[in-house]
């Protein structure tokens, strides 16, 4: 659409989730590091929990991406499993054949028996799972029972929960605690600041192919900050209409304007109190 008007390769912010663009922004560098310190360390469980569109899934394809190779991964991006389906995908991730899923015991046989013969070749197996608060309580439970699998000396299988605050509030319940306190590293993701709301504008223009100066003016990048409250996903729907905004206009600076009229557009936005105010 506008991509050739700004002289760029792509959009810069679409929101499917692309590695490529990823900003080391403060909390972000941060949780990507102790996921992979945690994973070298051997440590059962693993959480990152953010409020929707402050990156959790793209984190998550970083993650996979750097164990490409190295470690064997399973991935659930939909969790909302029973005890049993719970078992069917991670048996499907990992290549394992089960005879009967719904019998634990001897689904929990079948899937330690492959991880002892992966051990031994490829060292530890991760599994990770996106949106893992809409995963059901016995589910849970039967992820418990799967940290269980261990030789003496080391854990067969690591595993990484990304979720939503909700994913603490459920990990909170008194049935739940034996999991929680398994839970041996966690991180919370942080929304970007104001300053790092314009580097990661930038960034993704940049990325994109942008190879002149700023292309937002300061006083659009402080209306996208303080309208999308920092939000990446936010960020992008609101710097992507103001692109559009732009272009509708044939004019190349993005200017508040262009901005105001993106919010205006935007209901996750627009009702904020005093957002289109101060900075007009």
């Amino acid at each position: 659409m506008y991509e050739a008007f700004f002289g760029l390769r792509d959009a810069p912010f679409s929101l499917t989730p692309n590695t490529r663009y990823f900003l080391r922004a403060p909390s972000h560098g941060q949780a990507l590091e102790l996921l992979l310190v945690a994973l070298r360390q051997k440590e059962g469980f693993i959480k990152v929990s953010g409020e929707v569109g402050t990156g959790k899934t793209l984190l998550c394809r970083l993650l996979l991406n750097a164990l490409e190779g190295k470690l064997t991964t399973a991935y659930i991006p939909n969790p909302q499993l029973g005890p049993t389906e719970l078992f069917e995908a991670i048996a499907d991730e990992l290549g394992v054949t089960l005879d009967d899923p719904s019998n634990t015991h001897r689904a929990l046989s079948a899937l330690q028996q492959y991880l002892i013969d992966n051990a031994a070749s490829s060292g530890a197996a991760v599994l990770v799972i996106d949106e893992a608060q809409s995963m059901p309580v016995e589910t849970l439970e039967t992820l418990r029972l799967l940290t269980n699998l261990e030789t003496e000396s080391r854990k067969l299988l690591q595993v990484v929960l990304f979720g939503q605050p909700e994913l603490d509030e459920l990990l909170a319940r008194p049935d739940l605690r034996q999991l929680s306190q398994r839970i041996t590293f966690q991180h919370r993701l942080e929304t970007l600041s104001p300053e790092t709301v314009a580097d990661y504008l930038q960034h993704r223009l940049a990325k994109a192919g942008w190879n002149g100066g700023r292309l937002f003016q300061p006083r659009a990048v402080r209306l996208i900050s303080r309208a999308s409250g920092g939000t990446p996903r936010l960020i992008n729907i609101l710097a992507h209409k103001a692109l559009i905004a732009a272009y509708g206009r044939g004019e190349r600076e993005i200017t508040s304007r262009h901005v105001r009229q993106a919010i205006r557009d935007t209901d996750s936005v627009v009702r904020r109190p005093g957002v289109l105010g101060g900075l007009i």
